[in-house]
C-alpha cells in the first residue's frame, strides 16, 4: 500500500505530520503557558495580595497598642488622637482584604476579626472614659480585659494568614503538577518528532539521494570523488553551470546582433558620408562663394538683403546638417563657450521665422526671465532645438501652435537645470514607437533619415544633460531639454 503512493505524496505526508505534531506540542506549549500565567498572576494579585492585606491588617491592629496607656501616664490628648487615625487606618485595610477575599472561609474569619474588633474599640473607649472621668481603678481594670481581645483579634488575624499561607502553597502545588505534565508532553513529542525525522531520513536517503547521486554523476563534468555529501552541490553547480553557459551565450547572441546592427548602420552611414561629402558639401561651397559674390556687387535693398541673409544662414544650416551626419559614428566635437540658452533659443527663432510662417505654425515663448549662461555649444544647441522646431511643424500638416516654456529647475540627479520646453498641438505620437524615437534610423517619415533625433540626443547626452520627451497619442507632443548650469567639460 506504501509502495504504491507516490513519492511526492509520502514526502509530503511525513512533513505534515511533522508539521502536526510541532504545531500540536507548540499550542500545547503555549497554552500550559497561559496556564501558568494565569497561576501565577492568581498567586500574585489574588492571594499574595490577600495575604499582604493580612499583614497590613495584623501590622495596623499591632499599631493601635500602648496610646490609652500613653494617655493615662501624661494625660495629653494627642495619644487618643493618633489612636483614632490608626483605628481609621484598620479600617481601611479591613475593607480591603473584605473585597480579596474569595471563598467562605476567609470571608467568616474576617467577620469574626471586625466583631471583635468593633467588641474591643468598644471596650477601649469605656476605659479611656474611666480614665477621663478619673475612676483609674475601675479603668485599669476593664484595660486588663481588653487586652485579652487584642489578643485575640491577634490570634484571628494570624488564623487569616494562616489561610492565605495554604491558598499560595495550593496554587504553587498545582503550577507543579502543570509543569510537570508539561515536561511528559514535551517528552512524548520529541520522541514521536524523533521517530518521524529518522524515517524521514531513511525515506530521503533512499528516494531522493540516491537518485540525485546517481544524475549528479551524469550530469558533473569532472568525475565525482567518493564522498556523497558533494552530490548535491556537484548537482547545483552542473546545473548552474549550464544556465549560465546558456545565459551567457544568449548575452553573446544578443550583442553580437546589435554589434552587427550597429555595423551594418555604420557601413551605412559611411557609404552616404562618403558620396555626400562630394555631392552636397561641394555644391553648397560654391553656392555660398556665389551669394557671397552677388552680396558685394549687388545694391540691394533692405528686405532683399535681408532675403538674401536668410537663404546664406540656411545653406550653412544644411551644411551644418552634413557635418553632423558625416560625424554620426564618432561623437560630436563641442565647440563651447558661455552663453545664455536663452540666447541661442532666440537665434533658432530667428533663423526659422519664414519657414514657421510656411507651415502657419505660430510661436509662444514663456520666459520668466533670461537663463544665466552656461557652457554649451551654441551652435549644436541651435541644431537640437532647429530639428525639435521643424519635426513639430512637419507633424503639423495645417498649422498649429509651438510653445516655448523656459526656466532653471531643480532636476533629480543633475541638480539646478536649464530648462527648455517645446510643446506643440499636433497628432502626438503613437505609444508604441515612443520609446524608438530616438534611435539611429528610426523614422516615420517616407523621405526621412531617422538620425535628427537620435543626433540631437547625443547633443544633449554631449552637453551632460538630458532630453525626454512625453506625447499622447492624438494630444500633440513635450520635448524637455535640461542643461546642467554647473558642469565640467573634458
Amino acid at each position: 500500500m506504501w509502495r504504491r503512493i507516490s513519492l511526492k505524496t509520502r514526502l509530503f505526508a511525513i512533513l505534515i505530520i511533522l508539521v502536526l505534531i510541532s504545531f500540536i506540542g507548540g499550542f500545547t506549549m503555549v497554552w500550559y503557558t497561559y496556564r501558568m500565567e494565569r497561576l501565577l498572576t492568581d498567586i500574585i494579585h489574588n492571594h499574595l495580595a490577600a495575604y499582604n492585606a493580612a499583614e497590613a491588617l495584623e501590622t495596623a491592629l499591632v499599631n493601635q497598642k500602648g496610646f490609652v496607656s500613653y494617655y493615662f501616664i501624661d494625660g495629653n490628648p494627642d495619644w487618643l488622637k493618633q489612636l483614632g487615625e490608626y483605628r481609621q487606618i484598620f479600617k481601611t485595610r479591613m475593607v480591603r482584604a473584605q473585597q480579596l477575599a474569595n471563598n467562605e472561609l476567609q470571608v467568616h474569619t474576617l467577620l469574626r476579626i471586625e466583631q471583635e474588633y468593633n467588641r474591643y474599640v468598644t471596650a477601649k473607649d469605656q476605659v479611656i472614659d474611666h480614665y477621663r472621668a478619673g475612676r483609674t481603678q475601675e479603668g485599669t481594670n476593664l484595660h486588663q480585659t481588653v487586652r485579652i481581645s487584642f489578643f485575640t483579634i491577634l490570634d484571628l488575624c494570624e488564623e487569616y494568614k494562616l489561610i492565605q499561607k495554604n491558598q499560595i502553597f495550593q496554587v504553587q502545588n498545582e503550577s507543579h503538577v502543570q509543569a510537570r505534565n508539561l515536561r511528559i508532553i514535551a517528552a512524548c513529542a520529541v520522541a514521536i518528532s524523533f521517530f518521524l525525522a529518522l524515517g524521514l531520513v531513511l525515506f530521503l536517503v533512499k528516494q531522493i539521494l540516491g537518485p540525485i547521486h546517481r544524475l549528479a554523476q551524469d550530469a558533473s563534468r569532472t568525475p565525482l570523488d567518493n564522498q556523497k555529501n558533494n552530490d548535491i552541490n556537484s548537482l547545483h553547480h552542473s546545473v548552474h553551470g549550464l544556465l549560465k553557459d546558456v545565459h551567457t551565450t544568449r548575452q553573446e547572441l544578443e550583442k553580437s546582433r546589435e554589434h552587427l546592427l550597429q555595423s551594418e548602420k555604420l557601413a551605412l552611414v559611411g557609404k552616404l558620408a562618403a558620396g555626400m561629402a562630394h555631392s552636397i558639401r561641394n555644391p553648397f561651397t560654391s553656392v555660398k562663394m556665389r551669394l557671397f559674390s552677388l552680396s558685394r556687387t549687388l545694391k540691394l535693398n533692405e528686405t532683399q538683403q535681408e532675403d538674401l541673409d536668410v537663404v546664406s544662414e540656411e545653406i550653412r544650416h544644411i551644411d551644418t546638417i552634413v557635418q553632423n551626419f558625416l560625424e554620426f559614428s564618432r561623437p560630436p566635437r563641442l565647440q563651447v563657450q558661455y552663453i545664455s540658452p536663452s540666447t541661442v533659443v532666440d537665434q533658432a527663432l530667428q533663423l526659422l521665422i519664414h519657414r514657421l510662417k510656411s507651415y502657419r505654425v505660430e510661436i509662444s515663448l514663456h520666459r520668466d526671465s533670461v537663463s544665466p549662461p552656461i557652457l554649451i555649444d551654441p551652435e549644436q544647441l541651435k541644431e537640437v532645438l532647429v530639428n525639435l522646431i521643424v519635426n513639430a511643424c512637419e507633424a503639423m500638416h495645417d498649422g498649429g501652435n509651438i510653445s516655448i516654456h523656459e526656466c532653471v529647475t531643480d532636476t533629480t540627479g543633475f541638480g539646478e537645470t536649464a530648462m527648455i520646453e517645446l510643446s506643440d498641438n499636433g497628432p502626438g505620437i503613437p505609444t508604441e514607437i515612443l520609446d524608438k524615437i530616438f534611435q539611429p534610423f528610426f523614422t516615420t517619415k517616407e523621405e526621412g533619415t531617422g538620425l535628427g533625433l537620435s543626433i540631437a540626443n547625443r547633443i544633449i547626452e554631449e552637453h551632460e544633460g538630458r532630453l525626454e520627451v512625453e506625447s499622447t497619442h492624438g494630444q500633440g507632443s513635450t520635448f524637455r531639454i535640461f542643461l546642467p548650469l554647473e558642469r565640467t567639460m573634458s
